[in-house]
């Protein structure tokens, strides 16, 4: 028997990234002396600084991913900026102040590209992302969001603690949010498409179908969480994500969908909605240069995938 001398508590663990973990974990990618917990708001409400501090003397945690945030799509971000950011702020320091207090050795936590600034060059990458202000539709979640990287530069230099961050472009899959109003592109397509089919009519998209994004499959970007977890020792985020050259429109995408979940109707776009950022590209040249042979999923396969996923779960995927 080897004995456990890992004890990884997942934030928002049963969210479409933690899901994910689960998965690859349970699939073969977890080691014998690892212990794996998962949490959800259920467990606590992580911006209670007492109920964080309870979670984490109940576990007693030596690693965490943290992962528990206030997410939305665009319409969502843009009611909501001031609430996006108290949460998330109160979130991040009650889980990064209970991990340095209890004595956890290494802490990872999901960023986001909407942190970076909005007048940028591209592609961008880790050194920029204190370098203007970010898009204003989401500035509230993407402060947030910012304030983990200087919180983490801050228990490195004054406690000497391993604290970091990665960067994901755009996660799609399995378990994902597909409420249509506020969910994230993909997701909210998929949904679309799925209730134009069973009504035979055309698949409306909002905006004008040319903004261009990396997404990453959630599966592929579990895989990757584990070896920041086990082999990544810098304090400096790292951008996850698939190539420049596997960018793709948000037509490409809904073209996609389409194909995958062979929906034969019309494609319309609705002009009267916002496009947000109209692209957001991403070096993933630091990644690369520590896993040169790393396989992503091809996105149409994901695609597939996750639309036979939401498919065969739809009375519960749909909420």
């Amino acid at each position: 028997m080897t004995e456990v001398s890992k004890r990884i508590l997942v934030t928002g663990g049963t969210g479409l990234v933690g899901r994910a973990i689960e998965k690859v974990v349970a699939d073969g990618e977890g080691r014998p002396d690892e212990e794996w917990i998962f949490v959800s708001s259920r467990d606590a409400d992580l911006t209670s600084s007492s109920e964080t501090k309870a979670l984490f003397e109940r576990h007693k945690p030596t690693h965490v991913i943290h992962l528990a945030a206030m997410v939305g799509g665009l319409f969502k971000n843009l009611r909501s900026n001031l609430d996006f950011w108290r949460t998330n702020i109160h979130i991040n320091d009650n889980v990064l102040h209970s991990a340095y207090e209890s004595g956890v050795q290494k802490v990872v936590s999901c960023l986001s590209t909407c942190i970076f600034p909005d007048k940028t060059t591209y592609p961008i990458d880790e050194t920029m992302i204190h370098n203007g202000p970010p898009h204003s539709s989401n500035f509230g979640y993407s402060y947030a969001k910012r304030m983990i990287d200087v919180q983490n530069r801050g228990y490195s230099e004054q406690h000497g603690q391993r604290f970091t961050a990665v960067i994901p472009t755009n996660v799609f899959g399995p378990h994902d949010n597909f409420n249509i109003e506020d969910g994230h592109v993909l997701p909210g397509l998929i949904h679309k498409v799925y209730l134009a089919k069973q009504s035979s009519s055309a698949l409306t998209v909002w905006g004008t179908g040319k903004p261009r994004r990396q997404f990453i499959y959630s599966l592929d970007l579990a895989r990757l969480f584990l070896w920041v977890l086990r082999e990544y020792d810098e304090v400096e985020p790292i951008i996850l994500s698939v190539g420049e050259e596997d960018e793709v429109s948000i037509q490409e995408a809904a073209e996609a969908i389409a194909e995958a979940m062979e929906f034969g109707g019309e494609l319309v776009f609705d002009t009267t909605k916002s496009d947000g950022q109209f692209k957001k590209t991403a070096s993933n040249a630091k990644l690369r240069r520590y896993l040169p042979e790393f396989q992503f999923t091809p996105f149409r396969k994901a695609v597939k995938e996750t639309c036979a996923w939401f498919n065969a779960n739809y009375a519960n995927a749909r909420k």
